[in-house]
């Protein structure tokens, strides 16, 4: 009789362990999947901005008054409000958007539809300066594809 419940209880770990591994192996994919998206949304984004198109820079964020971005001891509401922000700092004469460069870039999935992202950024422009900083996001999946809802960027 134990020799019979030993076999039913290895068969139970075995079902149970082989379900549990069933599932994480899709999720997993899909994970990777979704950090993968979020990469390339975000790579896309910096590309516009070293091509000098700002517009194109900030079809990564949300189109919405409900985005935030922070930076410094200011809070920004407001998909227009953002992108007047950018043209004023970056496009105004005697301003400089420079080469925008990403790097130690994570993302981390939370659940379907929502990731932390943090990394650090760094601009070249002409006589030397480089502005740099780090920031966290938050990025979410959204019918028109993955779009940063909340920005809080750092820097010098």
């Amino acid at each position: 009789m134990r020799y019979i419940w030993r076999v039913v209880l290895a068969v139970l770990v075995l079902a149970i362990t082989g379900a549990a591994v069933a599932q994480r192996g899709p999720a997993s994919a899909d994970v990777r999947k979704d950090e993968q998206a979020v990469r390339s949304a975000l790579e896309a984004s910096a590309a516009e901005w070293n091509k000098g198109n700002l517009d194109g820079y900030m079809s990564v964020y949300w189109n919405s008054p409900d985005l935030t971005f922070s930076s410094g001891a200011n809070t920004t509401r407001g998909y227009r409000d953002a992108l007047d922000r950018y043209k004023r700092n970056y496009q105004a004469p005697g301003r400089e958007m420079g080469q925008l460069d990403y790097s130690g870039v994570s993302v981390e999935i939370l659940c379907p539809g929502t990731a932390f992202v943090r990394g650090s950024w760094r601009l070249k422009q002409s006589g030397g300066k480089e502005p740099h900083g780090v920031f966290t996001l938050l990025v979410k999946k959204l019918p028109e594809g993955w779009r940063i809802v909340h920005d809080h960027s750092s820097g010098v």
